[in-house]
């Protein structure tokens, strides 16, 4: 619109020079009409033969075929009778009169230059209504859906491109059916869910998932965020979703796909507001919304989110929300698959297996992993390398799980043995426990926060833990702490971590799980946490002061008990201690090779500046073989023993 208004400005202005330009006399300055008489009188006394041209309201006098002067006449103006009283010929050749056919531009130029100003007042007038006018259509179109549509022919994502998912595509298959073939389902009285929610941890695929459904079925799709329904004004929010539902029934069949819908699917009356806050309005149109659908409409809702918990109840009865598919972490074989869909497009060596690396990366969510080859890629390109090699994906685990190395943190020599103490603690424990994760990998190089790192690889994923591994676990983070008093005989700041993390465990092993002999098989106060998202949120108590008091005992004893443990093993390996600390001083990183060649009495195998490619089906596995599950960070600390200094 402003635009339009400055052509506008520019279009008034070039006519304006235009007719200045034009109306200008192209000769001398204009002289008076009597004065050119008298010339023209004293030109024919002389001889010379002048010359009039009359055009219009104006006269051209010339002399030897050279224009003298233009004079502007009236329309009254009779210049063959002001000749004829000063006594020229002009049948003769005295005076020649020629009459030539005025110019209609000039005149056009004139009507205009009349017309410019009122042009230009006209002008200014549409601008500003129209602006008013589109002000009131903004104001109009505040409550229109901003969901974007994605044509179905134009999405090139399907069921191929989503892998680790198998059961939730299984699921979704029947909506992919049903939006291809609905009569097969009309007709024997069938009605597919209005609504399916997809739930599950961030990163494990949701949103993708729902755009391989809409790529199978080939129907529009329509894509927001449930934030984009809250405004400040109230039903501004229900206003869009009849807009969003309405398009939907127009483009029919296709797809509605709500991210975060916990953003305006929350519990009514958890808040402050009552009835009449914005996004309550809006979750009760979309509740008729859904709840209206007819069966020939054929539009089905998506939706995801992390939080199923703070769900209004209403939003997952029968006939809206009624089917609930659940998107967990993949395991190794959906990681592998996952790593193969990415790694597409990404030239890998020949030493590269990504089967260990799905080892490797046990409870890496889709997003993970896909950053896991992204990270090897920088990695390799970083190096000028034209592939990537097993070193660069093992050093993206590393960057994922810890962050990137921090080589240029300047410590004290005192410090570094203190860590390399503290690390193999750790180690030697958790070698020795029976119901212990294998030892992978060992590290003094500073890494994000930690000081130095021991990671322990589960040989398999699960998804229950024992008592005896809880024990072990907590065994193995004493142990850190343990090999300080028992080198330094002091302990330091870097235990502070293994102590929190075994404390929690005992404290779950006691008031969740029921794993306290003097307390019994109970639970001990109710925790509300966030579900997906691993946190806690508060938790009520249901026991008794004293029963508080006998609580704290038990996890004393528990975390006590492990600490002896631990004590005793380093104190039976107290030789193998020395050695292998004084080979991480040494070299800053090892293996599991190393440290079992080390508790052999053997000399360790010199460490490649590679990893060494994986044994072809050998009749045992090698350790690295059978130490290759790691839990990413952000899992569960009982899945996560390992300590940092």
């Amino acid at each position: 619109m402003r635009n339009g208004f400055v052509y506008l400005v520019v279009v008034v202005a070039v006519l304006a020079v235009l007719f200045m330009v034009f109306r200008q006399s192209p000769t001398a300055a204009p002289a008076s009409y009597s004065n050119m008489l008298a010339s023209v009188a004293a030109d024919v006394e002389n001889g010379a033969g002048p010359e009039l041209i009359i055009s219009g309201n104006s006269v051209e006098y010339r002399r030897n075929k050279q224009t003298v002067e233009r004079v502007a006449i009236t329309t009254d103006t009779d210049v063959v009778r002001d000749l004829n009283v000063l006594g020229l010929n002009l049948t003769g050749e005295q005076v020649i009169i020629e009459y030539k056919q005025p110019g209609q531009f000039g005149s056009v130029l004139t009507i205009l230059g009349s017309f410019l100003p009122i042009l230009f007042i006209v002008g200014l007038l549409i601008f500003m209504m129209r602006q008013a006018q589109g002000s009131n259509n903004q104001a109009m179109s505040f409550g229109r859906s901003k969901a974007r549509m994605i044509a179905g022919h134009r999405s090139t994502v399907t069921f191929k491109d989503v892998q680790g998912v198998d059961e939730a595509k299984q699921e979704l298959a029947e909506v992919v059916e049903f939006l291809k073939y609905p009569e097969k389902f009309t007709k024997i009285g069938a009605r597919i869910p209005s609504g399916v929610l997809l739930i599950g941890p961030p990163g494990t695929g949701k949103t993708y998932l729902a755009k391989a459904v809409a790529g199978e079925a080939g129907v529009p799709f329509f894509n927001l965020s449930g934030s984009e329904f809250v405004e400040m004004f109230v039903g501004v929010g229900a206003s869009r979703v009849r807009d969003l539902f309405e398009k939907a029934r127009q483009n029919a069949p296709c797809l509605i796909f709500v991210d975060e819908i916990d953003a305006v699917g929350r519990q009514r009356g958890a808040g402050l507001g009552g009835s009449h806050d914005e996004r309550e309005q809006t979750l009760n149109q979309i509740l008729v919304e859904m709840d209206g659908f007819e069966s020939e409409t054929n539009v089905i809702v998506l939706a995801a989110t992390n939080r199923p918990d703070i769900l209004d109840p209403a939003l997952l009865r029968p006939g809206r929300f009624d089917r609930q598919v659940t998107l967990d972490r993949p395991d190794i074989r959906g990681r592998e698959a996952i790593l193969r869909v990415h790694a597409e497009g990404k030239p890998l060596e020949s030493d590269v297996d990504l089967m260990v690396v799905a080892k490797e990366t046990s409870g890496f969510t889709g997003a993970d992993l896909e950053n896991l080859l992204n990270e090897g890629a920088i990695l390799a390109a970083r190096a000028n390398k034209r592939t990537i090699s097993m070193e660069e994906l093992e050093e993206a685990i590393d960057r994922v799980v810890a962050g990137p190395q921090r080589k240029g943190r300047v410590i004290s020599e005192r410090e570094k043995r203190v860590t390399a103490f503290h690390e193999i603690g750790h180690a030697l424990v958790g070698h020795f426990m029976g119901e212990m994760d294998p030892v992978h990998k060992i590290s003094i190089i500073a890494r994000g926060k930690m000081g130095g790192y021991t990671r322990f690889l589960p040989p398999e994923d699960r998804s229950m833990m024992s008592q005896s591994q809880f024990e072990d676990q907590i065994a193995t983070m004493m142990g850190g702490r343990s090999a300080e008093l028992l080198v330094f005989d002091e302990v330091t700041t870097g235990a502070s971590s293994d102590l929190e993390r075994s404390t929690d465990i005992a404290r779950q092993m006691v008031t969740r799980y029921g794993m306290s002999r003097k307390l019994g098989p109970r639970t001990f106060g109710k925790t509300d946490e966030l579900v997906f998202l691993g946190r806690d949120i508060a938790e009520t108590r249901n026991y008794s002061e004293a029963m508080a008091e006998q609580i704290d005992d038990e996890v004393t004893e528990i975390i006590m008990r492990a600490h002896d443990r631990a004590t005793e093993v380093l104190r039976s390996h107290r030789e193998h201690l020395d050695i292998i600390s004084e080979y991480l001083l040494e070299h800053e990183t090892m293996d599991v090779a190393a440290l079992e060649a080390l508790l052999r009495g053997e000399e360790p195998p010199e460490p490649s500046s590679e990893p060494p490619l994986p044994a072809p089906e050998p009749d045992e596995p090698s350790p690295e073989q059978g130490s290759s599950e790691m839990p990413p960070a952000g899992r569960r600390i009982a899945e996560e023993p390992g300590g940092a200094a």
